[in-house]
Order: C-alpha cells, then structure tokens, then sequence
C-alpha cells in the first residue's frame, strides 16, 4: 500500500477519534462516562442524531446548529476533529518506515489533543488520560521494535522518557509554583516517543517546549494581555514542542551543529 493511502486512511480515522475526542474533552474534566450518555446539546439536552453524529459532516449540515434548539454548536467540535485528522496525516507521511510503532504515535497525538484542550479549559492534565497513556504507548512501541528487529530503540524510550520525567521532577521539587505534577507525569511519555525516534529528538522536544512557553508569555506581556507572573498551561506548549521535534529535529540539530562548527 502506498504512503498516499495510508495518509487518506489515517485521515478518515482522525476525523473519527477525533469526534471522539470532543467526548473526552467535555467529560472527563467532570468525571463522566465517555460511553454514556449519548452526545446530547448543552443547551437543550437532546440526544444528537446518528445522522449528525458524522464528524465534520455532521456540523456542516447544521449549519453550527442544534437541530432541535438552533443553539450554536461551537466551532471547536468540527476544529478539534480536523486537528486530529490533520496530525493523523503528517504523522503516517513523515513516520510510515516505523511501520506498527506509528500507532504509538497516533496515539500520542489523540491524547496529545485531548490533554490540550483540557489543560487550556481547566489548567490540569487528568490521570485518566496520562497514567494509561504509559502502558499503552509502552506496548505499541513494544510491538513496533518486535516487528522492525529494533531493540535499541525500545531502550532508548525507556531511558529518555525516565530521563526527562526525572528532569521535569527536580524542576517540580525546585520550583513547585512553575511546574504542576500533571506536567511531571506527561513528561515521561514525552521522553519515551521522542527518545525512541533519536537522542536529537528528546532534547529538541524537552526544550522545544520551554522555549515556545517562553515565547508566547513574552508576547502576551508585549501585547498587554499578561505580566511576569501570569500563569499559562504548560502541558500545551510541552506537546507541541514534542511535535515540532518529531517533524524537524534533525534540521534543528544540524543547523545548531553546523553554527558550532563555523
């Protein structure tokens, strides 16, 4: 199968985790079943029909809005569902080689979603999505080096993602006002997907994340909307530093590497 067909497959099924998503983001910062109810209008309570249930699909043919109420429905639902899709797609183009260990990854990117847009809302990272993102992700990455022959690099996993749970920790004992244990705990699964890739990608991502936390506080403080001592969510800016360093870690390191050199 070609890198293109795999690329729509995986887009179809990030739309689909992705309206998934919508449901955890909504109910698990208040401690509700993700199974049941079915997806009901904030404001009116009706059961969504299965007809508008079809991720982005759904929302254009309601124009935004509840069938029963006319209530807008938020345009985050449809966004959250073509982010996921969308890292769904550049993640199997730039990671297809790994062949099982891409679950992983996908994966990665679902909760990586989810805990986003929690932390954004709620300033918290829940337990029921980072501590079984562990055994998950170990288990996919297991499969992976099982299938690729590639031991090493399940080694490098385990060591990078205990590495940077152990830097994220001292920090949190250091300085418990910057650093929440929610942060402390996504690290080590930081640590494992980057590590697993190369050495170059953990420390890109590790400090991909402070940097852009850095950036985006400075750029609140010049626009006027913060000051030094304005607190931002930072399971956000670790994620995405996360990314940043799967997609271009390598140039990172060569560019920084070649600066030294000259």
């Amino acid at each position: 199968m070609t890198t293109a067909l795999w690329a729509v497959l995986a887009g179809v099924l990030g739309l689909a985790v992705g309206s998934f998503l919508n449901v955890v983001i909504s109910r698990v910062p208040a401690g509700e079943s993700i199974v049941s109810p079915p997806s009901r209008c904030p404001s009116c309570g009706h059961d969504i029909r299965n007809r508008h249930n079809i991720p982005l699909l759904g929302w254009l043919m309601l124009r935004g809005r509840c069938a029963d109420c006319q209530a807008r429905i938020s345009v985050r639902y449809p966004l959250v569902e073509l982010a996921t899709a969308a890292l769904f797609v550049v993640l199997t183009v730039r990671l297809v080689h790994l062949h099982w260990a891409l679950t992983a990854y996908l994966y990665f990117a679902a909760a990586g979603v989810a805990l986003t847009m929690i932390d954004l809302d709620h300033r918290r990272l829940p337990n029921a999505i980072v501590l079984p993102s562990y055994p998950v992700i170990a288990g996919l990455l297991s499969v992976g080096s099982a299938v690729n022959h590639d031991w090493t690099a399940l080694a490098r996993a385990a060591i990078g993602g205990a590495a940077l749970f152990a830097f994220y920790f001292a920090i949190a004992l250091a300085y418990p006002a910057g650093m929440g244990f929610g942060d402390v705990k996504l690290s080590g699964i930081i640590g494992a997907v980057l590590a697993y890739l190369s050495w170059s990608a953990l420390i890109v991502g590790a400090f991909g994340g402070f940097l852009l936390g850095s950036l985006v506080g400075v750029a609140l403080i010049i626009g006027g909307r913060g000051g030094r001592k304005t607190a931002l969510p930072f399971g956000p800016f670790m994620i995405a530093g996360a990314f940043v360093a799967i997609f271009v870690a390598q140039p990172i390191t060569h560019g920084y590497l070649g600066l030294l050199g000259s």
